[in-house]
């Protein structure tokens, strides 16, 4: 894997990790309810499950479809680059002209209040749903492709990119165990930074992965 291929790779994995919804998700996951360890546990089962079963049929489907014999990606491959950069603007753009919606704040607290007090099929259902990398899924299938994997390659990479992708949600099930009442009280304080402050690092890491994919995109074109 070239150093190209591993920046994009931990900039792309950057971006899924301070997701916005994800972290939100997440950060309620683990607040509402009386079980917080139960739900969390549940929730990242459920988000990791789904997310490496993606990575294990796209290893089969896709596999190193995305790699060049030469020393310059495939055309689709730089075309695809400058789409997902589009893409990652128009998200980013998208969500800094606008602040939180509080009825979508409302809604979400709704909506995860229902979960921590459901079944435990139904929270992995919502993990999976909920707080897997969503948009950043493709992209970071694209670049793992590109580098020439093995099938053993392509899922090291996969694992490494679902893990950090759910940092903040694994760090904070380890924080409940070992130090249940303080880490409340922190995640409790965290939802109103997140609204202020996580939020607008999430977006601009995406507008830097945007930028690396359109420079790689258009180098490659021209080149």
């Amino acid at each position: 894997m070239s150093a190209a291929d591993w920046s994009e790779l931990v900039l792309v994995s950057l971006a899924a990790m301070a997701s916005p919804t994800t972290l939100t998700f997440s950060v309620l996951a683990l607040v509402l309810g009386d079980r917080p360890l139960r739900t969390g546990f549940l929730f990242l089962l459920g988000a990791f499950g789904a997310t490496v079963a993606i990575g294990v049929l796209a290893a089969f489907v896709l596999g190193d479809a995305a790699s060049s014999s030469t020393s310059t990606p495939k055309t689709w491959v730089l075309v695809l680059d400058i789409v997902f950069a589009l893409g990652c603007f128009f998200f980013a753009g998208r969500g800094l002209r606008r602040p939180v919606n509080p009825e979508t704040a409302r809604s979400m607290i709704d909506k995860m209040s229902g979960v921590a007090s459901s079944p435990a099929i139904a929270i992995v259902g919502a993990g999976a749903a909920l707080a897997n990398p969503g948009g950043f899924i493709p992209i970071a299938l694209k670049t793992i492709s590109q580098s020439h994997p093995t099938f053993a390659t392509f899922m090291a990479q996969w694992l490494a990119f679902t893990i950090v992708s759910l940092l903040p949600l694994i760090t904070a099930l380890v924080l409940l165990v070992f130090a249940r009442q303080w880490t409340e009280r922190v995640l409790n304080r965290a939802r109103g930074w997140l609204e202020r402050h996580a939020i607008t690092v999430g977006y601009v890491l995406v507008i830097l992965l945007g930028i690396a994919l359109l420079r790689n995109g258009i180098a490659g074109l021209t080149s």
